[in-house]
C-alpha cells in the first residue's frame, strides 16, 4: 500500500514539471501527507490544472462517507472490477504529485520507516482516481486514491505493494477524460523502474502524521 508520502516541492517547481496552466487552491510543501488530507492533483480538461482533493476515495452512489477512509489505495490488478474504481478508471484519473513516498520495513519485531524517491530528486506523479460524493445536506466533495501494484526489486525488500509512479509519457492519455476503454490504460500501471529510484531510513517522526517538517525526510546515518 501507500500511506504515507511527501510534497516538499515548491509550486513553482510542480507547474514547471508538470507544465500547469491552472492553479486553484493554496499548495504548500508537506513531509508527512497522511490520508484524510488534502493532496495536490493534476486533472486536465483543455489544459492541465492543478488543484487540491482528500486523499480517501468516496464513491458517487456511497452512503457513508467514511468508507474513504479505507479507500486510500486501489489495486492495479483490479480496478476494472471493482464496482467503487470502474467508473472512475473510465472517465476520473488523475495525477497525485509527489517526490517520495515512505513505507515500513519489517525487521524482527521492529517497523523501519524508509523513504523512497527518485535518484534525480525531481518530482512524480501517483496515478490516480478521482470522484465527487454529494452529501444528503448538497455538499459536493472531491476525493481520490492513490493506484498500487507488485513492488520492484528495490521496493521487494521493503515492502509487498508500491504505488503507481506513471512515466511522463503517458500523463496525456491518462489525464485524457474522452478516453474511456480502460484496456488503453492499464498498461500504464506497472512497477516503476528500481534503477531510477532509491531509499534510506528515516526517523521515527514519520510514524505520527501530527509531525510535518523537512526532519520527516532526513536520512539516519
Amino acid at each position: 500500500m501507500c500511506g504515507r508520502f511527501s510534497r516538499k516541492a515548491t509550486l513553482q517547481a510542480i507547474v514547471d514539471a508538470f507544465e500547469i496552466e491552472d492553479i486553484k487552491g493554496a499548495i504548500e510543501p508537506s513531509y508527512n501527507i497522511a490520508p484524510g488530507q488534502e493532496v495536490a492533483v493534476i486533472l486536465k480538461d483543455e489544459s492541465r490544472k492543478l488543484g487540491l482533493l482528500k486523499w480517501g476515495l468516496i464513491p458517487s452512489w456511497s452512503k457513508d462517507p467514511t468508507i474513504g477512509n479505507r479507500m486510500i489505495n486501489a489495486r492495479a490488478e483490479t480496478l476494472a472490477e471493482k464496482p467503487s474504481f470502474k467508473h472512475p478508471l473510465r472517465r476520473k484519473r488523475c495525477l497525485i504529485v509527489a517526490d517520495g513516498f515512505y513505507e515500513w520495513q519489517k525487521s524482527g519485531n521492529r517497523k523501519i520507516p524508509m523513504y523512497i524517491f527518485l535518484k534525480n530528486q525531481e518530482p512524480f506523479a501517483f496515478a490516480g482516481l478521482w470522484d465527487t460524493w454529494t452529501s444528503p445536506e448538497g455538499k459536493k466533495v472531491s476525493t481520490c486514491t492513490i493506484i498500487t501494484t507488485e513492488p520492484n526489486e528495490l521496493l521487494k525488500k521493503i515492502h509487498n505493494r508500491m504505488p503507481v509512479i506513471l512515466p511522463k509519457e503517458h500523463f496525456d492519455l491518462w489525464l485524457d477524460r474522452s478516453v474511456e476503454n480502460e484496456q488503453r490504460v492499464l498498461p500504464f500501471l506497472q512497477p516503476y523502474p528500481e534503477k531510477e529510484m532509491d531509499a534510506y531510513e528515516v526517523s521515527q517522526l514519520v510514524n505520527s502524521p501530527k509531525n510535518n517538517t523537512p526532519k520527516c525526510i532526513e536520512r539516519i546515518t
